[in-house]
């Protein structure tokens, strides 16, 4: 990958895309991964205003940390980027209050963190809202079209998708050439949503690695009975969760009426 030149044409594609839309910038939410990390460095660089929002609710510690090092970053190299935290634990919590009462399991806690994501995506787009920004998604190519690894209408909902047709280690050199902190190059992918230390690869059952590879090996037409052992695994995991989560990536389904019936 050339990948200056491929910085290069992102950050071109945002200045265009906003200076068409009329609208003066960016916001987006700042995770302490090297997704949200990279997304908004490409931000920073079309010299539009570009606000870096945190919003923990119950974060690691070290999460905070790894964003907090990042804006400074950021802020050190680009005067048009600006930064605010907003806190939503509490606005969490009496979300849990009002919403009826059922038996702790696994449906619940991933209900509750989908809301997480729901919530950060609300608050964004108050923000865009405010200073008529547009919300930068921060999905790559294997998260948003071949596993699915996004919450719908959460980190899901946005305006637009720089990093989407870049894999995981794509982003990874571009976070190398953009001198994203180590600390974040170096940490373990981790969408943060469950107010534990799990990780991506644990809630996936495959590292972003392998399942870069299955997704290659789909569009080059295999099939699992082409695979043995780990690769079979892998292979099975990733086709099991592009199939569970084709209505993140399909357009949302309309029911035309007949003409004949109306």
């Amino acid at each position: 990958m050339q990948t200056e030149k491929v910085i290069d044409y992102i950050v071109d594609w945002l200045k265009s895309y906003a200076t068409n839309a009329k609208m003066d910038g960016f916001v987006l939410g700042i995770s302490g991964g090297i997704d949200s990390a990279v997304t908004s460095a490409l931000c920073a660089k079309t010299g539009l205003r570009t606000l870096c929002v945190e919003m923990p609710i119950h974060q690691a510690p070290s999460q905070v940390d790894r964003g907090r090092e990042h804006i400074q970053f950021l802020k050190k190299h680009y005067a048009n980027v600006s930064n605010t935290e907003v806190n939503l634990t509490s606005v969490f919590e009496e979300f849990k209050t009002a919403v009826p009462q059922t038996k702790r399991d696994s449906f619940l806690d991933l209900s509750l963190a989908n809301t997480r994501a729901r919530l950060r995506m609300t608050t964004l787009y108050y923000f865009a809202g405010l200073h008529r920004y547009l919300v930068a998604g921060t999905g790559n190519k294997v998260e948003d079209f071949g596993v699915g690894f996004y919450t719908k209408y959460g980190d899901g909902g946005v305006d637009l998708s720089p990093i989407a047709d870049l894999m995981k280690s794509e982003v990874y050199k571009l976070g190398e050439a953009l001198n994203i902190p180590n600390s974040i190059m170096k940490a373990a992918p981790t969408d943060g949503l469950f107010g534990d230390s799990r990780s991506d690869e644990e809630q996936l059952g495959a590292s972003y690695d392998e399942l870069e590879w299955a997704m290659k090996m789909v569009e080059a037409g295999k099939t699992s009975s082409d695979f043995s052992g780990r690769e079979k695994v892998v292979f099975d995991i990733y086709k099991r969760l592009n199939r569970a989560n084709q209505h993140k990536m399909e357009p949302i389904p309309v029911c035309e009426i007949p003409k004949e019936l109306k």
